[in-house]
């Protein structure tokens, strides 16, 4: 290489590796970089798949069912086809006819039996029985959505009623409503988990046990964005494409191929922003089906959106456990076993990971943060004529957290000993991990006492019963809880990093996880910028097309920054040893002598270096010989990545005025450890929107049914939800213990707060009512159940 370009090559990076150091500073890992989509989300620039359209799509509409349960003796849509602008009118039979195969459960769960869990195959569209209000049995697609609707409402449906059945428990019994022959009492999963004669033998040896019967409600997702589809199919290659909002492209291509019956390089997800999901938007769902045929049949576009008051309906709902949980301890208070038995409420069909967040990841989290020598759990999952179950924030951790902060409350009071000093006695300590939790688990990091001790300082506990006297002088109830979590997150994957440098100085980063709210473009170019110096600006995500995104699980579980985290740190590793080999042969040295830092490849002992992205350009520019790499670009899958364990301690107070039961929350604080923090503003911002949730089904959100079987809270002016009146201002603070596990030790946040919520709202409500002996009421906690505990209390001691 001529000297004068060596010179100019070395001024050039000299100054590019002094500006990468300023860089790293600036958008390394810890920092609070601001998020990089916000600009355009906030003006209103966002593309939504209801933003894309077509050249000649036609609109579909879905006819549903009005009852709970019954038999399907006839469809007539005769008067809709001849309806104007109408396309077509398909029913379940020809679905049938083209081969779909069904919705099912993957999960590998066994009833305590040893059998396997009993699918229910959903097919795309009912053709002998409907089993829930909102069940679709056909669809319609027409030139207009106006036509489409109309159309619609022209099919007539036959249908002959039957009883219906909505709670777990009396499904359950014998005698009640069937919703399939071949499950008998509806009980699909008759699941168990540890040693009952160890669990009952620490129970008969227990100087005392507490016991406490729980309904963890239903709640509906609402996320801001509704579900929408947009599908086209071509006939040359024989393919199919859908644009649609998911939690991860590549995992819903591959069951989207698998219900169509076809090969994965047949089927292409497309995804752009998404407007929330929560868990909701991960599985495949009938309507998807449903425009895919009619795309391929009609051999052009078709577009479905759906509509509020049909989202209560279709989308799957969270939660719905009734629960009886127990507590051993001995005399000084130290857990001996705890259990769970009860019954989870899978609705009328099982898809997606339904029966694992009422089940299996609810026994996981049940220990919590202290040391519970046994557990037991037996919770049978049933059908009923509702509204199919899914994952939902937190999916059966929340729930589990919030099983045990109750049930420690309830046996400080019975047993007379401190609150906080219950818990203390309890905690696993530091010199006891890693510690091997009865729930089967490992835990690998974490100072539960600390995150305690420091969220008690944060919050100014020792001063609450100031101001619990300042709030009797208003004539109001003041109460407060402090409450411990941990979750278990979700098990292990592989996950996809691939980077790509172009031509024009943008480097792509590809990832099988995908962005619905959480901000993934920050905090992964932040990893990529602290281990590979590329500049911040330059980074590029990409998630959302399955056509590129050939591998990973998407985005759920609080999974996402440790394993695309970890897919990020495996694929910068070969670039480097890419780039040495591509620098050694620009610098003219030997491979071993080139060293790698802050962004630049440098000849050992001298100031000869390039930069990484000048090097990048000088392989697109330029041929090279044989052995030297022609791009730095590379397509890693990282191996997968154990689940962590995020932890944390929330505390929250509450007032109530005694005359109307209003509830507001008047403080709220939390100290988390999420392992490494890669941007603390993000993480924030996650948990804020956490603990709204969990807050939400505290107080307010409830999805009801009366005994027939019918929704009555199908919309916004019959389900609450929580506003920013309802919400504090909230304390954060942090006490990271980095993870073992991942190579950046972090351990996820998405989750977190609804986890921690749950429980300590609830128990600062039931500590301000222990006034009047008020000792458990259900979620959710509304005025009217405020109210009538306290009138009921009032009554019996008069």
């Amino acid at each position: 290489m001529p000297a004068f370009q060596v010179n100019s090559m070395q001024e050039h990076t000299k100054s590019s590796t002094l500006e990468n150091a300023i860089a790293l500073q600036k958008y390394g890992v810890g920092q609070p970089v601001r998020r990089k989509e916000d600009d355009t989300l906030v003006r209103g620039k966002g593309r939504y798949t209801d933003d894309f359209n077509l050249p000649g799509q036609a609109y579909a509409v879905i006819v549903r069912s009005t009852h709970a349960h019954g038999i399907i003796r006839g469809i007539n849509s005769e008067a809709a086809k001849a309806m104007p602008g109408v396309l077509g009118v398909w029913t379940g039979k020809d679905l049938d006819a083209a081969g779909y195969g069904p919705f099912t459960c993957g999960l590998p769960l066994k009833s305590r039996d040893g059998t396997p869990l009993l699918q229910t195959n959903r097919q795309p569209l009912a053709t002998d029985k409907v089993r829930f209000v909102g069940d679709p049995v056909a669809f319609v697609v027409a030139e207009t959505l106006a036509q489409a609707r109309d159309a619609a409402e022209a099919v007539e449906l036959d249908i002959e009623p039957l009883p219906a059945v909505t709670d777990p428990e009396e499904a359950a019994k014998p005698g009640a409503p069937q919703l399939y022959d071949h499950i008998p009492d509806n009980v699909a999963l008759d699941y168990h988990y540890g040693d009952m004669d160890k669990v009952n033998a620490a129970f008969a040896s227990a100087a005392h046990v507490t016991k406490l019967d729980i309904e963890n409600t239903r709640v509906a997702v609402v996320s801001m964005e509704p579900r929408v589809g947009l599908a086209s199919y071509d006939k040359k290659s024989e393919r199919y494409t859908l644009q649609v909002p998911t939690q991860g492209v590549a995992g819903n291509r591959a069951n989207l191929a698998k219900n169509l019956n076809v090969p994965n390089d047949k089927v292409r997800i497309l995804t752009a922003n998404v407007g929330g999901s929560f868990g909701m938007k991960n599985i495949n769902y009938p309507e998807y089906m449903c425009i895919l045929y009619a795309a391929k049949a009609l051999g052009r576009p078709v577009k479905w959106l759906d509509e509020r008051s049909t989202s209560f309906l279709s989308d799957s709902h969270g939660r719905a456990q009734k629960i009886h949980a127990e507590l051993a301890l001995d005399a000084e208070g130290h857990f001996l076993a705890a259990k769970l038995s009860g019954y989870g409420n899978l609705g009328a069909y099982i898809t997606g990971v339904a029966p694992g967040p009422l089940s299996l990841n609810t026994g996981k989290n049940f220990s919590s943060v202290y040391r519970t020598p046994l557990m037991a759990v037996d919770i049978k999952t049933v059908l009923t004529n509702t509204t199919l179950m899914g994952a939902y924030r937190g999916a059966g951790r929340p729930e589990a957290n919030y099983y045990m902060e109750r049930l420690i409350d309830r046996a400080a009071d019975e047993m007379g000993i401190n609150r906080l000093t219950l818990r203390r006695r309890n905690f696993i300590k530091p010199n006891q991990i890693p510690f091997p939790a009865s729930s089967g688990v490992t835990y690998d990091s974490g100072d539960f006492q600390a995150v305690f001790n420091k969220a008690l300082e944060i919050s100014d506990h020792e001063n609450f019963a100031k101001r619990k006297k300042e709030s009797r002088k208003a004539g109001k109830l003041r109460g407060i809880a402090v409450g411990s979590y941990l979750e278990v997150t979700a098990p292990p994957s592989p996950e996809l990093g691939k980077i790509v440098f172009d031509p024009d100085g943008t480097v792509q980063l590809i990832t099988g996880t995908l962005d619905y709210g959480q901000g993934h473009a920050t905090p992964f170019a932040q990893v990529l910028c602290q281990q590979l110096g590329v500049p911040f600006e330059s980074v590029k995500l990409v998630q959302g097309d399955s056509d590129i995104v050939h591998t990973g699980n998407g985005t759920g579980g609080s999974r996402s920054i440790t394993a695309s985290g970890m897919a990020i740190v495996g694929a910068a590793k070969l670039v480097i040893e890419k780039g040495k080999r591509a620098a050694a042969h620009m610098l003219e040295a030997s491979e071993a002598d080139i060293e790698f830092a802050d962004g630049s490849f440098t000849i050992a002992g001298t100031d000869r270096s390039i930069d990484i992205m000048e090097l990048a350009k000088k392989l697109h520019d330029g041929k090279v010989p044989e052995g030297v790499p022609d791009s730095l670009d590379v397509d890693h899958t990282s191996e997968p990545v154990p689940s962590a364990f995020p932890n944390g301690c929330h505390v929250a107070e509450v007032e109530i005025d005694p005359e109307t039961g209003v509830t507001q929350i008047v403080r709220y604080s939390a100290v988390n450890d999420f392992g490494t923090v890669i941007n603390p503003m993000l993480v924030a911002g996650q948990l804020h929107g956490g603990v709204v949730q969990g807050i939400g089904q505290a107080l307010m959100e409830h999805v009801r049914y009366d005994e027939s079987g019918q929704p009555i809270t199908g919309s916004l002016m019959d389900y609450a939800l929580p506003r920013a009146e309802d919400v504090p201002n909230m304390a954060v603070g942090d006490h990271p213990v980095p993870a073992t596990t991942n190579p950046l030790g972090s351990k996820g946040c998405g989750e977190a707060g609804c986890a921690g919520s749950l429980s300590t709202v609830v128990n600062a409500v039931i500590d301000a009512l222990s006034e009047y002996g008020i000792k458990h009421i259900d979620m959710p906690l509304t005025p009217e159940r405020v109210w009538r505990a306290i009138q009921e209390a009032r009554r019996n001691a008069a």
